[in-house]
């Protein structure tokens, strides 16, 4: 067998790993090599993984389980989630420092449905495992996981919402913090058959942070390691930068940020370093948000900043612009910004030159002893499609975004996890503004729901949901952005009869 019919094969293979699979066509015995335009397929295959959902005895956590339907996906095929299944005690790889190892037996059920309809499951208390999930066949394109727990007391306390993740080899976390009122751990989950190794590293406002024992750190096959990040330096710092990177095998990362005072959330990755950015969906009612942001290049990055309004984009008032230093965590503090309307960040490089830099938002809503903290990183465009389940009749907020020109979407508002109709509409998002969408409701709503929004014209389009809750008078909630579910794969037709080149 000759390097093209192995480069072939092996594009093939890749193609499978990252994406799912979807089937190329046969070679055309012709022989004719006029090459046509990819086609795009359904995947055949999605991988998600959900860290470990709290510590506290407290703990209600709910899983929804939703794929939008896709024309020409398999009529076969399911999703299930299991438990990771070993979480190793005292790895020495992170010196036993690690927030809490057991074996777990007692994973939520969740039966998935039909696409187009969400499934539910629930589980309470603090032994709720990590979980490891697989859907196929029709089940696979743009298959979504929510993970939403509610803790009515303790450090932490408040709604925590996280969109559970696909493997990856690198992730990074602006606006992470060791010491003060915040503990923060970096959960770890590998779904693979061989041991991840996994190296940390956490950048503040004047650099790198010492740190030995963040490097090597092994997570076991079909585990996942929660990694307190106090542990791994003995420097105490608000507004860091952290970056995972693996050194062989995949894992999935988020970080779980509680605070004594203001509650906790997940925060999820940031898309990857680019020289523009975008954080959707600021909850109009915000009463203090803070923006960090990172360079990781060779490079300073100067930014200037803008709030996308339901009218215009809007200069924030004494934080037109924000200079980051290469390596070193920058911050910028924004207040209420939003003032009541809808809000979404964007960064542009000023001068023109696109340094590349990751960026993330803490949020606060409430005031004194009532507050509560979610995070809103960058990130990518909603592209073709993408969902959010876990949606309820109250509470539930869709933020749109376009800040380059007007764009069109369609939104459709799936069946109710126990029962209703699906509804659709159309809206379109002027150049430069955002627009939140809270009408748009399945009629006969029983249960929870899902959210798909899809570019019809225009765009760009970036998106993120809020789930709102009060709990003693706490305005809890938690920000769930929308890129693209990448649900399908482009698929190159296979012109030339192999054969014949096996012949030159």
């Amino acid at each position: 067998m000759n390097r093209t019919t192995l480069s072939l094969i092996a594009g093939t293979a890749a193609l499978a790993a990252v994406t799912g699979f979807a089937a190329l066509s046969a070679p055309d015995a012709s022989g004719d090599s006029t090459a046509k335009t990819a086609v795009r397929l359904p995947v055949e295959r999605t991988r998600l993984l959900c860290p470990e959902p709290s510590s506290s005895d407290l703990a209600e956590t709910s899983y929804t389980s939703f794929t939008p339907e896709a024309q020409g996906a398999s009529a076969s095929g399911k999703a299930e989630l299991t438990v990771a299944t070993e979480q190793s005690a005292d790895d020495a790889a992170t010196g036993g420092k690690t927030h809490k190892n057991k074996k777990q037996s007692n994973a939520p059920t969740v039966t998935p449905k039909k696409p187009g309809t969400p499934a539910t499951g629930d589980s309470s208390g603090a032994d709720t495992p990590a979980l490891i999930g697989t859907a196929t066949g029709e089940f696979a394109p743009g298959w979504t996981v929510q993970q939403t727990t509610r803790v009515t007391a303790g450090s932490g306390r408040g709604l925590l919402g996280l969109n559970c993740t696909a493997a990856d080899t690198e992730f990074w976390f602006p606006g992470v913090a060791i010491g003060g009122s915040r503990t923060d751990y970096v959960h770890l989950t590998n779904p693979d058959d061989a041991a991840a190794v996994v190296d940390i590293e956490l950048y503040g406002k004047d650099g790198s942070l010492k740190s030995e024992m963040g490097e090597g750190i092994r997570v076991k096959a079909h585990s996942s390691e929660p990694v307190l990040l106090s542990t791994l330096t003995e420097a105490r710092e608000d507004d860091l930068t952290l970056h995972v990177s693996v050194r062989s095998g995949r894992i999935a990362a988020a970080v779980q940020a509680l605070d004594d005072k203001t509650g906790g959330d997940w925060l999820a990755a940031a898309t990857d370093p680019a020289g523009s950015l975008v954080l959707p969906g600021i909850p109009k009612d915000a009463t203090d948000v803070r923006l960090i942001a990172f360079a990781p290049g060779e490079s300073d990055a100067d930014l200037t900043v803008r709030l996308a309004s339901p009218s215009g984009r809007i200069t924030p008032a004494g934080n037109e612009s924000l200079h980051v230093k290469s390596r070193m965590t920058a911050t910028m503090d924004l207040g209420d910004v939003t003032r009541g309307e809808a809000g979404s960040l964007l960064l542009t490089p000023s001068g023109g030159t696109q340094t590349p830099v990751v960026a993330a938002l803490r949020v606060v809503r409430g005031k004194g002893d009532h507050q509560e903290t979610a995070f809103i990183p960058a990130t990518a465009p909603v592209g073709t499609r993408a969902s959010v389940t876990g949606n309820t009749a109250k509470g539930t907020t869709l933020a749109l975004t376009a800040p380059e020109s007007a764009a069109t979407v369609k939104v459709t508002a799936s069946a109710g996890s126990k029962g209703g109709t699906a509804a659709t509409k159309q809206y379109t998002i002027k150049a430069g503004t955002t627009r939140n969408v809270d009408d748009l409701v399945p009629s006969g709503l029983e249960g929870t729901y899902a959210l798909t929004v899809e570019t019809v014209s225009g765009g760009p389009v970036y998106a993120a949901r809020t789930l709102e809750a009060t709990d003693g008078g706490v305005p809890a909630f938690t920000v769930q952005t929308l890129p693209d579910d990448r649900g399908t794969v482009a698929v190159p037709h296979a012109e030339q009869d192999l054969s014949v080149l096996l012949k030159k």
